[in-house]
């Protein structure tokens, strides 16, 4: 493991040298090598959904980890986004003279070698590469075992683009040692390392943060809500709150919890009902909205689950001011929504939800870096600090101080 990261730490000087023309270069050419492997990428994924059928994995779960022609030309697709992008690195983000006569430029520069731990998705592998090499990151991958053979397909696609252009292989590498023991290696290597990005399920979240001496910028689970306030538009909230469900339910900004205001419970909730069986949701219920609707009792449990999976929790709440205690309460800082063409209401909601993406009248799987303009996103964070909300090239940069001096010395 040390070895490897000390290639990887060393391929980051080389990196630093290439021009923002020369990486958009290389990633067309990784965008058209995706196009043009794409047979032997389906069959990689191929034999991990049918390991997936022999474990029994979720329907939700497999949605995750499938690929097809339409998701790989995404993926492709999404790079070509990302080369686009304008360069995040040696901005001058600041600037100014001191009364020493000294010249302060704030630049931006790469952070260095980025971990990302990330579980089903195969198109993260592609995705985090491209935005990693764009912001002049070096990227130590270690994706889930459930895709371990869409991964190594996918890097080694990219891997070779990079050798074709005489540069490390080592810039878009799958840690050696995919264990357990592996990560916790990775995550102590300070030396080498400069950011650990977990994203995955909680356990995976609460081990690296508690383990790590490498910084880490979380990405924690997605327990999103949905208010409908008493003056929400009937149509318009019918149609955000099925696509925050029923679109897709395994992916981190799909809705787990619907508040429904007391005011329009009696209106609304049958209705519900009705749209929410066409897709065969299971509706778990506060015993206030049993009142008017027979589906199954929701505890106390299943208002702190992120489901990842087509069931919703339903709550009615007395306004605005339950439904904010609600998310305080249950959420996860991740993507919160209401419903309702009250301004007033609506800027109380969004300046009082303490998440990294609060929406009105917009379906919370709208979190997404591709959906913000990112091109893709390295995951969806949940820190304050750093970078918050879907995680873009400008997330994956830090900066520093060049002064320009012409003699100065300090009293």
């Amino acid at each position: 493991m040390e070895k490897f990261l000390q290639e990887a730490k060393d391929a980051s000087r080389i990196l630093a040298t290439l021009s923002g023309a020369q990486k958009n270069g290389v990633l067309k050419e990784m965008a058209n090598a995706l196009r043009a492997n794409v047979m032997n990428l389906l069959e990689a994924n191929a034999l991990d959904m049918a390991d997936a059928e022999k474990n029994n994995l979720s329907s939700a779960l497999k949605d995750r980890l499938l690929l097809d022609e339409k998701r790989i030309e995404g993926m492709a697709r999404a790079i070509e986004e990302i080369a686009a992008l304008k360069e995040p690195v040696g901005r001058v983000l600041d600037g100014w003279v001191t009364e020493t006569g000294l010249k302060i430029e704030k630049v931006s520069i790469p952070i260095g070698v980025i971990g990302i731990i990330y579980e089903s998705r195969p198109n993260v592998t592609s995705d985090t590469a491209a935005l990693c090499f764009k912001s002049s990151n070096v990227c130590v991958l270690k994706g889930g075992k459930e895709a371990e053979h869409s991964n190594k397909a996918i890097a080694e696609v990219l891997k070779n683009v990079l050798i074709r252009h005489d540069l490390p292989s080592s810039l878009i590498s799958l840690i050696p040692d995919s264990s357990r023991e592996g990560v916790n290696k990775l995550i102590k290597m300070d030396k080498y390392v400069d950011l650990i990005i977990p994203r995955g399920g909680e356990g995976l979240i609460k081990h690296v943060s508690q383990n790590a001496t490498v910084s880490v910028v979380k990405h924690d689970k997605g327990l999103c809500h949905t208010f409908i306030d008493k003056d929400a538009d009937i149509k318009k909230a019918l149609a955000v709150v099925l696509n925050a469900k029923c679109r897709r339910v395994g992916i981190c900004g799909a809705m787990e919890t619907l508040l429904v205001d007391d005011a329009v419970a009696a209106t609304m909730l049958p209705m519900l009902q009705t749209e929410y069986a066409r897709f065969g949701t299971t509706l778990r219920g506060c015993a206030k909205t049993r009142t008017f609707i027979d589906i199954e009792e929701a505890s106390e449990e299943d208002f702190q689950t992120e489901y990842l999976d087509n069931i919703l929790s339903i709550k009615v709440v007395s306004g605005v001011g339950e439904a904010l205690e609600h998310i305080q309460t249950y959420g996860s800082a991740h993507s919160d929504a209401i419903i309702t063409e009250n301004y007033t209401t609506a800027e109380e909601f969004l300046n009082n939800v303490d998440s990294a993406c609060v929406y009105l009248n917009a379906s919370t799987q709208f979190t997404d870096g591709g959906e913000f303009g990112f091109g893709a996103e390295v995951g969806i964070s949940t820190n304050k600090l750093h970078a918050r909300g879907p995680m873009g090239i400008e997330g994956l940069t830090t900066y520093k101080y060049k002064i320009y001096g012409s003699g100065q010395t300090r009293k």
